[in-house]
Parts: structure tokens; sequence; C-alpha cells
């Protein structure tokens, strides 16, 4: 039996890791994977990534691209979530500002430097016209900080995943005033180098794995089930559930494309995200 632990946000999108894990097909399969919950986001992944305290992650692809680029010593193997990622734009219910365009000069709230709530910020920035350099942040570690921020005024704004910060909305703590999407696939897989050096084969497993526990969520008779199932672990409402179903294209692709490497870092580095380009092979590993 191989063992291996895989970390990823405490979100709606990870479902089908959990549901694989529950009905034991990686057991079933040789591989004992330990699931850990990251709700820092991306940033504290990729410290884990370094550190080897995760072997897998499901991980933002702008911020596990970036972080390759600045040395973690990992390789995207597969594509998870090909559609683009929502994030709402939010600031505390009470506050003076109405447009994103208010937002110039102010500070956002961020769950960490690297992470996506940071490099979200950013491009955010960029598409408005707003000068990088002179954006203002406040670590918040996660979505529970980044509350408090907004309340006390450490923080003015904080963008997060549109439907997990839906019920903040609805209750009147954070007010949207924004979406944006990102302009590449939404979560990628990411492995370290040295159990892709070691236990390549595991990995092939686990990706033919994921990708036939996927066949579940494509599958329109599967619909209805699937958004009760989501509404209740996540204590989503049915009807956001619904439309975040109708937005999300998982991928079953077994290898990550060259060319939409190349194209993503070339986004990354329009934005100011990273400074550089790297071979696309320094960042992804076709495990076929």
């Amino acid at each position: 039996m191989k063992s291996f632990t895989i970390g990823g946000v405490p979100e709606h999108f990870n479902l089908p890791w959990h549901l694989a894990i529950e009905n034991e097909v990686f057991i079933n399969n040789g591989i004992d994977l330990t699931w850990q919950d990251f709700p820092e986001g991306t940033g504290a992944m990729c410290t884990a990534l370094r550190e080897g305290s995760i072997d897998i992650s499901i991980i933002l692809t702008e911020g596990i691209i970036k972080d390759i680029i600045a040395g973690n010593p990992s390789k995207i193997v597969k594509v998870f979530v090909k559609s683009p990622l929502l994030w709402g734009i939010h600031v505390n219910a009470e506050s003076k500002f109405k447009t994103v365009k208010d937002l110039e000069n102010t500070k956002a709230a961020i769950s960490r430097y690297g992470s996506g709530s940071h490099l979200m910020a950013i491009v955010n920035a960029q598409k408005n016209g707003f000068i990088t350099d002179d954006l203002q942040y406040e670590v918040v570690d996660n979505l529970h900080g980044a509350i408090d921020a907004l309340s006390n005024g450490s923080a003015d704004y904080f963008m997060w995943e549109h439907f997990t910060t839906k019920p903040i909305v609805d209750t009147g703590i954070f007010r949207r005033i924004g979406d944006i999407e990102t302009p590449w696939p939404c979560f990628v897989i990411a492995v370290r180098n040295e159990v892709l050096e070691n236990d390549i084969e595991s990995i092939k497993t686990i990706i033919k794995l994921i990708n036939e526990q996927l066949i579940y969520f494509k599958e329109p008779k599967n619909k209805f089930e699937i958004i009760k199932m989501v509404t209740d672990r996540y204590s989503l409402d049915f009807e956001d559930v619904e439309k975040w179903i109708s937005i999300t294209k998982w991928s079953q692709k077994k290898t990550v494309s060259r060319k939409l490497i190349n194209n993503i870092q070339n986004k990354l580095k329009s934005f100011g995200v990273i400074d550089h380009e790297i071979q696309a092979d320094q960042l992804i590993k076709n495990v076929f």
C-alpha cells in the first residue's frame, strides 16, 4: 500500500476527491490517500509542497505556476477544473465603496502573499487601470480573518470564490461590488518532484481514478443529486449550487498542453503576476 497526503481548499470543487476517498476508491487500488484541508488557500499549499508535508495539491493555476517559477520543486500533472474561477470582489456591508473603481488606492485583504486572493488582486488592478506597485495588502490567513479585517477596517476589500462567499453576502456581512473570472483554467493537480521521480505509477493510478470519479459529476442524470449533496455539505443555497454546476467544467484529460501553459504564462506576465517565463517542461510533467 502506497501512502500520500493530498491538500486542497475546503470547498465544493473538491467534493469528487472526498467521495472517492470515502468510497475507498483509492484504497481498493493500493493507494492510501489522506486529505488535508487548507482553508488558508494556495499560498499555504505552496509552502506545504515545498516543505514536503503534502505530496499532491489541488491548487489554483496561477498560484502554483508563480511558485514553481520561484523555485517550488513541483510540477503540474493535470488540469482538474478547466473552467475559470469566478472571484467575488467584496467590501464590508457598511462600506462607502460602491464600485470596483472605488477601490483604487485602498487595501486588499489577502490570505497570504502568493495566494489566489493576492494574485487576483493584481489581475483586478491591472484590469481596472490601477497602479499595481501602489497596491496595499493586509494578510488575514483565511476567510474568517477577512471578515474580521473588513469589519474592523484594517482592510477595505477581499476577493474570494463567488459561491463560497455567497452566504456571507446573504447574511449582510459582506457586500459584493463585482466579479472577475480568471482568464485560465482554475484548478490543477500539482505533485512534488520527488514523488514524480520515485512513484510515477501511483500518480498515474490517482489520475485515472479521479478521472473515473468525474464521470459521475459530468452525467446530467446525476445533476439533482450532486446539487443536493453540495448544498448539504457546504451550507450553500440550492439555486447557487445549480448555477455553479452549470458553469463548472471538469477536465478528464490525462496530460497538460504545453501551449496552454505558455498561454497562461503570457497572461500572467502581462498582468504583472510573474516577471519572466520559463520552459513549459519545467512547469508540467505528463505522466502518460
